[in-house]
């Protein structure tokens, strides 16, 4: 069999269309424009691509956005200063801190500093807290695992009941994706480094989200038959045949895996496009809230 194919891009705009109909709805009600703070320390070459990335999908969608920039070696105080006058200006209705910070940097602290009601990327420990809990319900949600839930929705894609498997454990995707697939009454098993029979577990899923960061880790001997598989890596591999000498694959092997699943992912075109696009669902959400608007 050959997987359907879950196209990120065009479910990412559907989402953004949606945010920006909204938003104009908004502009035109309460004159209210969503505004986005992005806050980037150091020259990382991979987060200053993503932080454009994100102003760039502002601006396409008629919200704004401001960019703050500060050395590799910006001290705690200065980070949290900047951060603390970004939480204070009505204009900004949600704020970004680019992660990875630098080693000597405190990013709990940092991320303590945003107020959890611009918390857009739902890192704050106030939001983790609330969506690891039965019967709460955070102000945001981490975009990336929001997204892939969406992907999952989108490919009509039974929660209830389902045995899901998240490979990875971080903070940024595994953790919160465990707990968005659990509110959904799935049976969830988070693997990692130290599980043992990882690729028998793996085997065993319903429903399966790849965040591991390891290339091609996933193949499709490990995959059940007609299980949805969403692959959050973004790899870089060598690729003579490419002009930059290199290509993206994800977490997993898509040539094996897209012959055993049921629906998969592409990468890139797959949960990528989506974490941008709930990011601004996002902030779309801060700025109605910032209007008085209930949220659902």
């Amino acid at each position: 069999m050959t997987a359907q194919l879950i196209d990120g891009k065009v479910i990412a705009e559907k989402v953004r269309l949606a945010v920006a109909e909204e938003a104009a709805q908004l502009k035109a009600a309460k004159d209210i424009t969503p505004g986005l703070a992005t806050v980037l320390i150091g020259d990382n070459p991979a987060s200053a691509t993503y932080v454009r990335s994100k102003q760039k999908a502002c601006e396409e969608l008629g919200m704004h956005s401001t960019g703050h920039h500060l050395p590799a070696d910006a001290s705690q105080e200065q980070v949290e200063a900047l951060v603390r006058s970004l939480g204070a200006d009505p204009a900004i209705h949600g704020i970004l801190v680019q992660l990875p910070l630098p080693s000597h940097l405190n990013e709990e602290a940092v991320l303590n500093t945003v107020p959890i009601e611009k918390d857009v990327d739902g890192f704050h420990p106030v939001n983790i807290g609330r969506l690891a809990m039965k019967g709460r319900k955070p102000l945001f949600v981490p975009c990336t695992p929001a997204g892939c839930i969406v992907l999952l929705e989108e490919a009509g894609v039974t929660f209830k009941g389902a045995n899901a498997v998240v490979v990875g454990r971080s903070n940024i995707v595994g953790m919160p994706a465990a707990l968005l697939l659990v509110h959904r009454d799935a049976t969830v098993t988070i693997v990692h480094s130290r599980t043992r029979d990882l690729p028998g577990v793996v085997r065993g899923a319903d429903i399966l989200i790849a965040a591991i960061g390891k290339a091609r880790f996933i193949t499709g001997e490990m995959i059940k038959p007609g299980a949805a598989v969403i692959d959050v890596g973004i790899n870089s591999i060598p690729d003579p045949t490419k002009k930059s000498g290199q290509r993206l694959v994800g977490d997993v092997d898509f040539d094996s895996a897209k012959e055993v699943a049921g629906c998969i992912t592409p990468v890139p075109g797959g949960v990528g496009p989506m974490t941008i696009a709930m990011l601004m669902r996002n902030t779309l959400e801060a700025a109605k809230h910032a209007a008085g608007y209930q949220r659902m």
